[in-house]
């Protein structure tokens, strides 16, 4: 059955705390959109625009690339995915979570026309429950502390901290946060490209006593000897996340050994079909995967969820849970309970406008 309507629809959604900063912006309200694929039966498909100008793109630049790309979908059967994604990719270059948004609403549109879950299309999950990792924002080193001893309260096990490139700075927020949670809760920490290769070598011997389980994207994206001199350096796993913006990137990273681990999303890679292919490239260059953030809705983390099922191996917290302090979401409800997500049942990504 051909595609008929594929309507947008904005999603704006308010953080519970405006002053939400990372090392390169500061995250108060998130614009993104919704596009609703609708086939001659009736059935839907949705899928979501993540647009953070720091990050991806912003909200209007996310409207003007959907209105341009829709027409390419109109008129077309969503069993021919991969032939409609391959003209999307080549109809306008870059937008990658613009073209998430359509590729996820293709993939949940097909997995609801056949009455499956997303991820029986994935090949099938290997888990129902996804543990989760919750992120502290940059903030002083009390309050941050603060924060996660609320957030090991609520069930968390994992903890991400946000960094800034002051090695003094955040080693007193890395050891004011283990103090306030103790030696049982993981850590790991997230400079968001802030350190040089040398300047964050040096700042680990600050930051080493707190028992740091992993360290992701210390360095800036392009820098990728640095990243490499990093994960040879430091007995800690070292994970790439702005570095790897593409399947090609993700075969680099596993032909040059430069990270052990690779934060996969899929409004960075372009969708649920790039996905699949980058996480069988690591697990084949066995190179481990981990589900990061990408803010957004409960419909975005449920498609998410269904992915990080997918993979064979996990052997990290992933992040899905962030919508848990975004406001205003119009969708049905994904819970978090003990700090973990139940993968969600029903067709498609298993979440509904509410």
């Amino acid at each position: 059955m051909p595609i008929v309507t594929a309507e947008l629809r904005p999603c704006t959604q308010r953080q519970a705390d405006p002053g939400w900063k990372f090392a390169r912006a500061t995250v108060a309200e998130l614009q993104g959109w919704v596009i609703v694929l609708t086939d001659e039966d009736g059935v839907t498909g949705l899928g979501y625009a993540h647009a953070i100008p720091a990050i991806t793109t912003h909200g209007p630049g996310a409207e003007a690339a959907l209105h341009f790309l829709r027409p390419l979908v109109v008129g077309r059967d969503p069993a021919e995915l991969a032939a409609i994604m391959d003209l999307v990719e080549t109809t306008l270059v870059g937008n990658r979570s613009v073209k998430a948004a359509i590729d996820m609403a293709l993939h949940d549109l097909q997995a609801r026309r056949a009455g499956l879950p997303l991820s029986a299309l994935l090949g099938g999950r290997y888990r129902d429950r996804i543990p989760q990792s919750r992120i502290l924002p940059i903030k002083a080193p009390a309050e941050m502390a603060a924060g996660a001893a609320a957030l090991v309260a609520k069930g968390y096990r994992t903890l991400k901290l946000k960094l800034a490139g002051d090695a003094a700075l955040d080693a007193r927020r890395v050891a004011e946060v283990r103090a306030a949670v103790g030696a049982e809760v993981t850590l790991t920490l997230d400079p968001n490209q802030s350190y040089s290769a040398k300047g964050f070598l040096a700042a680990w011997r600050r930051l080493e006593p707190q028992d740091i389980a992993l360290v992701e994207q210390p360095v800036p994206a392009a820098d990728w000897e640095g990243l490499a001199l990093i994960t040879r350096t430091l007995p800690v796993p070292i994970e790439a996340d702005e570095t790897v913006e593409t399947v090609a990137d993700v075969l680099r990273v596993v032909q040059g050994r430069v990270a052990d681990v690779v934060n996969l999303k899929l409004t960075k890679l372009g969708g649920v079909r790039n996905f699949v292919t980058a996480a069988r490239i690591l697990e084949a260059g066995q190179i481990a995967t981990r589900m990061g953030a990408a803010f957004g809705p409960a419909l975005l983390q449920g498609a998410s969820a269904h992915a990080a099922a997918s993979l064979r191996n996990l052997p990290f917290a992933c992040e899905l849970s962030e919508h848990d302090h975004i406001l205003d979401d119009p969708f049905t409800p994904l819970p978090i309970e003990d700090g973990v997500i139940a993968v969600p049942v029903g067709p498609g990504c298993g979440i509904v406008y509410a």
